[in-house]
């Protein structure tokens, strides 16, 4: 037998144990609060609150006593200006804490959140003097923070003018590359650890997906990927490029002295009062080490199938065929169109105390209460096919296979689903028609397809138009011919854009939408895929018998006023 380790994530929050200690909540109460917040994305505190359970002046308490500190009503409250300008902004807000007096060399921090010991350990060095903490309410916190502080935080170049006269002062600064004590006290250093908070509370605000730290000859940039664009920060000093990437490595624990081999990581930290993972990955290249940070941010992303923003024809299909007893359901697109995010809420939908699941990922991108999930790692053996392989013998219902990539796991999925087994997956291929087409030139036998293959859903993600700044014109022929629509198809509705503004970083655009293309298979499907037809002709049957193409559900946003041409002739 094959010697794979199969582990199950717990999910844990010290606010459920606080709340279950106090008689606020009891054991089953609280599997329901963890439903939730995977649902929702919500906070315990958010979910205890809005659900009754407990009153916020009550938490509070609750939390006061558990840390020793007291509560304070920061609407009564009266502050020394020096006291705000003790604390600087942007570490107000990566923290969600407020100065509200100080007493020899501490200052005492209003929060709403219980304090974590190693954010307390943070703080203290970063502000380089002792902190004690006071409980307030949470939306005086943040209120009281946007009055002293104003709507912007310190600016990116103001904290990169910072570095520069502190590289001066600061001798842990200066690096010898060959010694890792060197990089670990650089890694260190105050100035970098308010410099890598910055980035990463800027970020998190902006709703970015993924920040790139990349290092090349004379220059050392960095770039937030948001809404699908990659946007530039000012940058750093070429010469601190060693202590903002020692430093993220020491936060995801990896090991800061070896850069000539790739790297993966995981940093778990609370920004601005909610909590974020980000998925680390380094990569050697020939001026340094590249890191890129994707960052998954509970808040801003629903695992209900109800809010991906399918079609209601397509959810009204898809959640039928989720149900089957067993089949293969396959989401293809490119990266970054959000098929995990698909998959998820899928399995949330179909997650039951009757039904076992196991899903297959690289890597494990959100934790979810009742799944077991396995992570591959072909360098220590945990390849997707072993892992398969395994999974057969652990009795499931429903398996998730994060992505179909050759021959061998493909002939797995057929097998399982052919043994009883719902199997989900994905595959990179332009449309849905063509994941039929790839699993034949896998050589998976068309009758083996036909007989499994219960859907492909295509998708992908198009910017919206920011509300802000979204006007109206009317469409010329040109735009129109692009789309193939006529001047009747149109009849007197008006096109949109954004004209650009503060909001949306001047980009006209705010936020994404999924568009969606969904072949379900029937009989003469099956019979095309038997006689191993071509994609288009496969796309074409599937038009015939209702399938609305990725291309028209993208004209149907445009027409509804959602996203722009631009934007449906880029990506579909």
């Amino acid at each position: 037998m094959d010697d794979v380790t199969i582990t199950e994530t717990p999910t844990y929050d010290p606010l459920i144990d606080l709340a279950i200690s106090n008689g606020v909540i009891d054991q089953q109460q609280s599997k329901e609060l963890i439903e939730e917040k995977q649902r929702s994305g919500n906070s315990i505190r958010k979910i205890l609150i809005d659900n009754g359970y407990v009153t916020e002046e009550d938490l509070l308490g609750m939390m006061a006593s558990y840390q020793g500190c007291d509560v304070i009503d920061l609407e009564i409250a009266s502050f020394d200006p020096d006291v705000i300008d003790s604390v600087p902004a942007n570490i107000a807000r990566m923290y969600n804490v407020l100065p509200v007096h100080t007493t020899g060399g501490t200052v005492t921090l209003a929060t709403s959140n219980l304090i974590d010991p190693y954010v307390m350990d943070e703080l203290m060095f970063v502000l380089t003097r002792d902190v004690e903490f006071a409980f307030a309410k949470e939306h005086d916190v943040l209120e009281r923070i946007r009055e002293y502080y104003g709507e912007e935080s310190l600016s990116m170049a103001d904290m990169i003018d910072g570095l520069e006269s502190d590289m001066a002062s600061d001798h842990s600064l200066t690096i010898d590359e060959a010694d890792a004590a060197s990089l670990e006290s650089a890694a260190a250093a105050a100035p970098v650890i308010r410099f890598v908070n910055l980035v990463l509370y800027q970020a998190v605000t902006d709703r970015a997906s993924d920040i790139h730290f990349e290092p090349f000859e004379a220059t050392f940039r960095i770039r937030y990927r948001v809404d699908g664009a990659l946007y530039e920060m000012s940058p750093p000093p070429k010469r601190l490029a060693l202590a903002i990437i020692s430093r993220i490595k020491v936060m995801s624990g990896l090991n800061i002295a070896e850069r000539r081999v790739p790297q993966d990581g995981r940093i778990s930290l609370t920004v601005a009062g909610h909590q974020v993972d980000l998925r680390v990955s380094c990569l050697p290249t020939s001026h340094g080490e590249s890191v890129v940070l994707r960052v998954l941010d509970r808040s801003v992303v629903s695992l209900d199938l109800e809010n991906v923003g399918l079609p209601e024809d397509i959810y009204e299909d898809i959640t039928i065929d989720i149900e089957k007893p067993n089949g293969i359901l396959i989401v293809t697109g490119p990266t970054g169109s959000g098929k995990t995010t698909t998959l998820y809420s899928a399995l949330r939908r179909i997650n039951k105390p009757e039904s076992k699941l196991l899903t297959a990922e690289e890597p494990v991108e959100y934790d979810i209460d009742g799944i077991i999930q396995v992570q591959i790692n072909p360098s220590s053996g945990n390849t997707f096919a072993k892992v398969l392989r395994a999974f057969l013998r652990q009795d499931p219902d429903i398996m998730m296979i994060g992505e179909i990539r050759d021959i061998e796991t493909a002939e797995i999925a057929v097998q399982a689903s052919l043994t009883g087994h719902f199997v989900f997956s994905t595959l990179h291929t332009n449309d849905a028609a063509g994941a039929v087409t790839r699993l034949v030139d896998m050589n998976v036998a068309p009758y083996l397809i036909s007989s499994t293959l219960e859907a492909v859903l295509g998708q992908r993600l198009v910017r919206t138009i920011c509300l802000n700044c979204k006007e109206g014109y009317t469409p010329d022929s040109e735009a129109l011919t692009n789309l193939d629509l006529t001047q009747a198809d149109v009849g007197d509705r008006q096109f949109f854009y954004g004209r650009g503004c503060s909001n949306c970083n001047s980009t006209g655009y705010k936020g994404r939408k999924g568009v969606f293309e969904y072949l379900r298979m029937s009989d003469p499907i099956r019979e095309l895929v038997n006689n191993r037809s071509p994609t288009l002709y496969i796309k074409e049957k599937a038009r015939e018998l209702g399938m609305r193409t990725l291309r028209e559900d993208a004209i149907r946003n445009v027409l509804d006023g959602y996203t722009t041409v631009d934007e449906v002739l880029r990506y579909t």
